[in-house]
């Protein structure tokens, strides 16, 4: 199902997906009114999901393809909301004339932004891959130095 909100498809027989979608909106409206979604918040929990990343290469590797798919800054438009009821209708024309204004100074510093993180991203991304290999080409000299000087004597780590 293409709805105006986004893309969600759900192939299951019994399902009311037009019900789905709504229920999803309103959560996620609610959420945002309550402020769960704030940047600093997100970017909080960003920094903690680092730290905890653990250090095998699989998740660095699946936090590097993440990275590379959340690093550009959407620089489209949004949608302009406002909580105080009484006063909304005067205060989203007064932000969205605000925004008109604003808006090629802003693209502009995100376009810039967007290059920088994108290159960060890429050289992370080079990084890993530069550790990958010398990983893999040590672990094929370690193979062969055992190859040539045999398993060792007492079952345990070669000396």
């Amino acid at each position: 199902m293409n709805d105006s909100r986004g893309p969600i498809e759900i192939h299951a027989d019994g399902i009311d997906v037009a019900a789905v979608v709504a229920d999803i909106q309103r959560t996620v409206d609610a959420r945002i009114a309550a402020g769960e979604f704030d940047d600093a918040r997100v970017a909080r929990a960003e920094r903690l999901m680092l730290a905890q990343l653990p250090k095998d290469g699989a998740s660095v590797s699946h936090y590097l393809r993440g990275l590379r798919d959340a690093v550009e800054v959407d620089i489209g438009d949004f949608e302009i909301r406002e909580r105080r009821v009484r006063w909304a209708p005067v205060l989203v024309r007064l932000k969205r004339w605000i925004w008109t204004l604003l808006k090629f100074y802003t693209y502009r510093l995100w376009s810039q932004q967007n290059e920088i993180n994108s290159a960060l991203a890429a050289g992370l991304e080079g990084l890993d891959e530069q550790m990958a290999e010398r990983l893999r080409r040590l672990e094929e000299r370690v193979a062969e130095l055992e190859r040539r000087i045999g398993p060792p004597s007492d079952g345990g780590t070669p000396r």
